[in-house]
């Protein structure tokens, strides 16, 4: 069971991660680096990031208003809609605004607190008709909805060698995650402990018991639901599995251009995740780079892995990916990136990738991924990506990029809901611009457009942006 996060260059990635002015989330591990695609956070404490309002003796207020349209085009729409063109999604389309507001306290003897309050509305505006894949609210209610999203407190020793965090957080891990790609990030409750008494290591571990949120979750994302409740295994299973949370432990050690990470995730009567990934660091000839291993095993335990063999037929979670990575920039402005997922011939894929928020696969789209095809069994994916940072041309915190990602399928897993012929590819084509002020303000647009063997077009655009204070 361990860890150890990822990346401190942010190479052929969003610009919007890399800008201190931003905040949300914030990672178990201190000082490791997330998943290259969270779109609106930078993984920083927010009282590093904003300024804030204070409010008396070191009291606090922050806030992000922020606002969006989404376009999910499946080439289904509501009138017509089919279960067999693109696996039942329909059109969907919206405009959204966002508030989130959190208050922090002073640090008195080490311990600090801090509340988050969001809502998600879209005025009466949109037609309920087509939200039914938008991820903001639920979707079956589609109705407007308030959360406390955070309620925690924090002990940090006067050495900050020690670090015990009780509650509900927006929390980042490779495989449970605040997940900020699309409007809202998720939270959990829980808690968890860090030690970094150690030279070049760190060591954590927790438990994770709840989860909100609306694209990451299987339950009712706008509310809070056990974490196996908001796994994405079988219906069936959950009303006779019992609720249980994910215990987590990790490990990361870090010395100069070398980065290792290990994690475990566990649930007794669900499955276990097993993550490792190592990093190179490095510079040459006004390049820098990481290139990067990664590995991540699924298996089913316990009460699931029992009712998948006598009640499915013989169905289990039992499979790995590998993948590696070459991450470049150069000092002229402009990046690279190339990084390759293979999957290996095992069950499961439908019932683990992306619960709880983790995407840390290398080779993924900008907007759509393994969800669209019929299965990612015994699939290899590639991604190749080229980016600009526009500060060399005077424009500060502006980033636009083109992502092409290939997912080579295995037709004899990955069959089409539309007429039931094997798939041997999607191909996916995606633009993003992002753009961070220090003021707060920010945008990012993107665009993808997906061609997938044996179903029609898919296409997707979102519009976010907001400010932060």
């Amino acid at each position: 069971m361990a860890y150890m996060m990822r990346r401190a260059l942010l190479l052929g990635t969003l610009s919007v991660t890399a800008s201190v002015y931003l905040y949300a989330a914030e990672s178990l591990v201190p000082n490791s680096v997330v998943d290259d695609d969270h779109a609106y956070e930078s993984v920083i404490h927010y009282d590093e990031a904003l300024k804030g309002y204070v409010i008396g003796e070191g009291w606090k207020i922050t806030g992000d208003i922020r606002m969006g349209y989404v376009d999910y085009d499946y080439s289904n729409p509501p009138s017509l809609a089919s279960d067999t063109i693109n696996k039942g999604h329909i059109d969907s389309r919206g405009f959204y605004v966002i508030p989130k507001i959190s208050i922090a306290s002073p640090t008195y003897e080490g311990f600090s607190f801090k509340i988050t309050g969001a809502r998600a509305t879209d005025f009466g505006l949109n037609d309920r008709d087509y939200e039914s894949r938008n991820f903001v609210f639920d979707p079956t209610e589609r109705k407007s909805f308030a959360i406390l999203q955070e309620a925690y407190v924090r002990y940090q020793s006067q050495s900050k060698a020690h670090e015990v965090v009780v509650g509900a957080k927006e929390t980042v891990t490779p495989m449970v995650d605040a997940d900020d790609w699309y409007m809202l990030a998720n939270s959990f409750q829980g808690a968890y402990y860090v030690n970094r008494s150690f030279s070049n290591l760190t060591l954590a571990g927790g438990y994770f018991y709840k989860m909100a949120g609306v694209w990451d979750s299987g339950a009712n994302g706008t509310e809070w639901h056990s974490m196996s409740d908001a796994s994405f295994v079988d219906g069936g299973y959950k009303k006779v599995g019992g609720d249980e949370g994910v215990w987590t432990a990790a490990l990361q050690y870090s010395k100069d251009a070398h980065t290792l990470q290990v994690w475990n995730y566990y649930m007794q009567d669900y499955y276990n995740t097993f993550f490792a990934q190592y990093d190179y660091k490095g510079e040459a000839s006004g390049f820098t780079y990481d290139a990067g291993f990664q590995l991540i095993d699924f298996q089913g335990v316990g009460g699931l892995k029992d009712y998948y063999r006598d009640v499915l037929g013989g169905r289990e979670i039992d499979y790995s990916i590998y993948s590696l990575r070459l991450d470049t920039k150069h000092e002229s402005g402009f990046d690279l990136s190339l990084d390759a997922s293979f999957y290996t011939d095992g069950d499961g894929t439908g019932d683990t990738l992306g619960a709880w928020g983790g995407y840390p696969y290398f080779a993924n789209g900008m907007i759509f991924h393994f969800f669209e095809a019929g299965s990612l069994r015994n699939t290899n994916s590639y991604k190749a990506q080229v980016g600009y940072d526009c500060a060399k041309q005077g424009i500060d915190g502006l980033w636009v990029g083109f992502r092409y990602t290939y997912f080579d399928l295995d037709p004899d897993y990955s069959i089409s809901s539309l007429n039931g012929k094997g798939q041997d590819a999607q191909k996916n084509y995606g633009l993003r611009v992002s753009y961070n002020d220090p003021s707060g303000l920010y945008f990012t647009g993107t665009y993808e457009f997906v061609d997938l063997d044996e179903q029609k077009d898919i296409s997707g655009l979102r519009l976010i942006g907001g400010y932060r204070f």
